[in-house]
């Protein structure tokens, strides 16, 4: 119940947030299981919701296991159907909950489901595939060994950038593969190093290679800049929308350059608005009738997303250098 409420929420205000997601085959995001989604991982938690969001079936991720360590959290993020998985640094002696997790995974596959993974075990904002985790190549000839007919998408996530309000995406999803395209032989540790060679492969095209200070680059492969007509048309209505939505935005930035960690502030700063603005609505309607006297006023407020989503698309946006970058 919660997950999925969560998931059509969110879907409604990520116009608010992202300018445009282009997506190569976005058929293949009616894909069905058992399926493990592979990707990159370059910007935290927003790299999950944003694949959740797209993907038509409902979505297991897996995070870091050090998030799960509060009872009661881990009750909210079982509900939204995250799961852990444990690196040697947050305890050896947790590494055993992998097993469970992988076994829960299992269980989805057997009853067609999707599981979205980030092979490369680490987020760091960059352009730039790194070298992949034992984890990806585990769960899956696992699920093989058990007979489970699983099928691999590769996904690679690019973004214009990691701070910037109204941003770009580029979603490449290659094709999927199964067990008789990798070609596995010798020892465990034979087989996970040819799986990691294989997937690397189907990644490494699907992932854009650019240097972090090749602003130009980055613009010209992932950005899609607005028109002079749409600029023109949505002139009013953006600089409405910068106007009211300022305070909001200036007070969770300051908060999460505050709060968040290296490789973080972007996710942290989208949640902070996500969470935040159904409280700033009701603030603006409260205010508005404080000063006008008039309730009939208040249904009004529904239109500040509307000037929000202008301003996003009118091209008005920062690439900015985060607290923590």
């Amino acid at each position: 119940m919660l997950y999925a409420f969560l998931k059509i929420l969110v879907k409604l205000s990520r116009p608010l947030y992202f300018r445009s997601i282009r997506i190569n085959r976005p058929e293949l995001l009616l894909k069905k299981g058992p399926l493990l989604i592979c990707s990159n991982h370059p910007n935290s938690f927003l790299d999950a919701v944003l694949l959740d969001t797209l993907f038509e079936q409902p979505i297991w991720s897996l995070a870091r296991g050090d998030v799960f360590r509060n009872p009661f959290l881990t009750r909210i993020l079982t509900a939204i159907r995250i799961l852990p998985v444990y690196r040697v640094s947050e305890g050896v002696e947790n590494l055993s909950t992998n097993y469970e997790t992988f076994d829960a995974c299992k269980e989805i596959f057997r009853q067609n489901g999707l599981v979205l993974i980030f092979s490369e075990g680490l987020c760091i904002n960059e352009w730039h595939l790194r070298p992949l985790k034992k984890g990806t190549a585990r769960l899956a000839m696992s699920s093989w060994s058990e007979g489970i007919p699983l099928e691999i998408l590769p996904v690679g996530i690019n973004y214009n950038s990691f701070s910037a309000f109204g941003k770009d995406l580029v979603i490449n999803i290659g094709e999927p593969v199964s067990l008789s395209q990798f070609n596995l032989s010798g020892s465990e540790g034979q087989q996970i190093q040819q799986f990691n060679v294989a997937l690397t492969q189907r990644l490494q095209p699907l992932v854009y290679e650019i240097a972090p200070e090749d602003i130009k680059t980055r613009v010209n492969m992932i950005s899609r800049p607005a028109s002079i007509i749409r600029k023109t048309i949505l002139a009013i209505p953006a600089s409405v929308g910068w106007l009211l939505h300022q305070p909001q935005y200036l007070l969770m930035r300051s908060v999460a350059r505050k709060k968040s960690v290296a490789g973080h502030y972007d996710s942290i700063l989208a949640a902070l608005l996500f969470l935040s603005y159904p409280f700033y609505l009701l603030l603006i309607a409260l205010l508005l009738f404080l000063l006008s006297g008039k309730a009939a006023l208040m249904p009004a407020v529904m239109l500040l997303p509307v000037t929000g989503w202008c301003l996003i698309q009118s091209g008005f946006t920062t690439i900015e250098k985060p607290a923590h970058a």
